[in-house]
């Protein structure tokens, strides 16, 4: 008898896009994705595709254009904005404004859902944040400034943060932006070993997709076609990496899943 493993995020039917004046205009439509506990899932596309758009909308940032959206199997819209903020956390690409903050007092932002109005720690909210310092190696740094640290330790206290306000589902858009090839792969394999010790279920959109074929349990391919969300080893089986990108100038060889520019 196989083990269940509940789905922590599904979507039905759902399309994803902009409302104005003109009329809606549709990124992607019919979006069935199906994340389960303790998944590392990267959304993958080409530039301009519309990776941030459905993670937005799927972090309550941009109303749906239809379907739903559920966690733990129930409707997003019914969570109030503090039942939200204790399931889902949300680690986006733009500059933090308060880089004037230590590193501890950063990650303790974490904790605002379940601390009193007047934003007091308790004992468990420092427990919280003190195992979020050590799971992202961040003890040698806590008493630092943010405004001293790199973009790479800058995107280990978000985790951090992300880690100490304790949500089933942490969504990440492009976490590892402006980082070197090590640091985007240092980056992703925290989010894999995250998953892997606590069981919680990582969504994260990067153009590493080599990387992401690599470490992930799941991927999210969008394509102009449609959205595709299997094993990287099905999708590899599949073809579905020959169709990113346009194949005069790279392509993508079965064998090491991984893209080769063309000589």
């Amino acid at each position: 008898m196989e083990n269940f493993t509940p789905t922590v995020l599904q979507t039905e039917a759902l399309s994803v896009g902009y409302t104005s004046n003109k009329g809606q205009l549709v990124i992607a439509e019919r979006v069935n994705l199906n994340l389960k506990k303790g998944e590392l899932v990267g959304l993958v596309g080409a530039n301009g595709i519309g990776k941030s758009t459905l993670l937005r909308t799927l972090a309550t940032i941009q109303e749906p254009l239809g379907g739903k959206i559920k966690i733990n199997s129930q409707n997003l819209e019914t969570y109030t904005p503090q039942e939200l903020a204790k399931v889902l956390s949300l680690v986006l690409t733009e500059q933090l404004i308060a880089k004037n903050l230590s590193v501890f007092e950063m990650i303790a932002l974490g904790r605002q859902p379940y601390t009193n109005w007047v934003g007091k720690l308790t004992k468990d909210d420092v427990a919280f944040i003190e195992s979020a310092i050590e799971r992202t190696n961040l003890s040698k740094l806590k008493h630092r400034k943010c405004y001293e640290l790199s973009d790479g330790q800058l995107q280990k206290v978000m985790i951090a943060r992300a880690l100490a306000q304790d949500t089933q589902l942490i969504i990440l858009d492009e976490p590892t932006t402006h980082l070197d090839m090590y640091h985007k792969a240092y980056i992703l394999k925290l989010l894999q070993n995250i998953c892997k010790k606590t069981g919680k279920t990582i969504l994260f959109s990067s153009h590493e997709i080599d990387l992401a074929i690599q470490l992930c349990d799941k991927m999210v391919v969008m394509t102009p076609t449609g959205i595709i969300a299997d094993a990287p080893c099905k999708l590899i089986e599949q073809g579905i990496f020959k169709s990113l990108f346009p194949d005069d100038l790279i392509t993508f060889d079965d064998q090491t899943g991984s893209f080769r520019v063309r000589k």
